[in-house]
């Protein structure tokens, strides 16, 4: 893949070949970027996972102490009182039967998707539209739930999914390059901890292979796991 100039002059201040303690590698990150905006700064694990067998297929949700800089739109597909409840949570859009229908004809003005358990039969109708887009509500998420006054909280507060692909690799988004280093480390701390739990039982051998941190259209940074402990 043919690089840019800037990407190659950011390239020439980190050492591919070693792993860098967490808060050397956040400053190294700042560094590195050179984009004219506020870039997201990511974290990336390449895991010993192998999403075919169901144990192994890590999914879920969990709230970064200092958010991601970011402040979705989220929709909640409830009725009634739980209608009631996110919007008074704040919830940037609340509907049923018709909302539904809108989503149908192409409208996606949204982030984050919630919905209550009775509405899922007929949010079901759409999963081949909202799968792809990653925008289908799952329980493991916390995005199918009663308790919608927590879940739009969460989610306006930083709430990220973290989700293994196919080759046993995660990405999330852990703030911005304008972010205070501690609160990266502390954000990316929480996430490697989170996933660092939920090792499955059947993982044989070394389970984080790499761990990378990275900002938009910027190089990668090894990290050593030794460092996030």
């Amino acid at each position: 893949m043919k690089r840019g100039k800037k990407y190659l002059e950011a390239a020439k201040l980190i050492d591919k070949t070693q792993k860098y303690d967490i808060n050397e590698a956040v400053e190294l990150v700042k560094k590195t970027s050179f984009v004219k905006f506020d870039a997201t700064v990511e974290a990336a694990f390449r895991l010993n996972l192998d999403p075919r067998k169901a144990e192994q297929n890590l999914r879920g949700a969990i709230v970064l102490p200092h958010g991601t800089g970011k402040v979705s739109r989220v929709v909640v597909i409830a009725q009634g009182e739980k209608a009631k409840e996110a919007e008074a949570a704040g919830a940037d859009h609340v509907g049923d039967a018709e909302l539904i229908q809108k989503i149908a004809g192409g409208w996606f003005d949204f982030d984050v998707m919630v919905a209550t358990p009775d509405m899922m039969a007929q949010l079901g109708k759409l999963g081949r539209i909202l799968g792809p887009k990653g925008l289908m509500p799952n329980p493991k998420t916390g995005t199918v739930t009663m308790d919608v006054t927590k879940a739009v909280n969460e989610i306006k507060n930083g709430k990220i999914e973290y989700r293994v692909d196919k080759v046993g690799n995660i990405h999330a988004p852990i703030g911005r390059v304008s972010f205070d280093n501690d609160k990266l480390v502390e954000n990316f701390k929480t996430l490697y901890n989170t996933l660092a739990r939920l090792k499955p039982a059947t993982v044989k051998g070394v389970y984080m292979k790499n761990v990378t941190i990275t900002s938009s259209m910027a190089p990668g940074v090894k990290v050593s796991v030794d460092s996030l402990k």
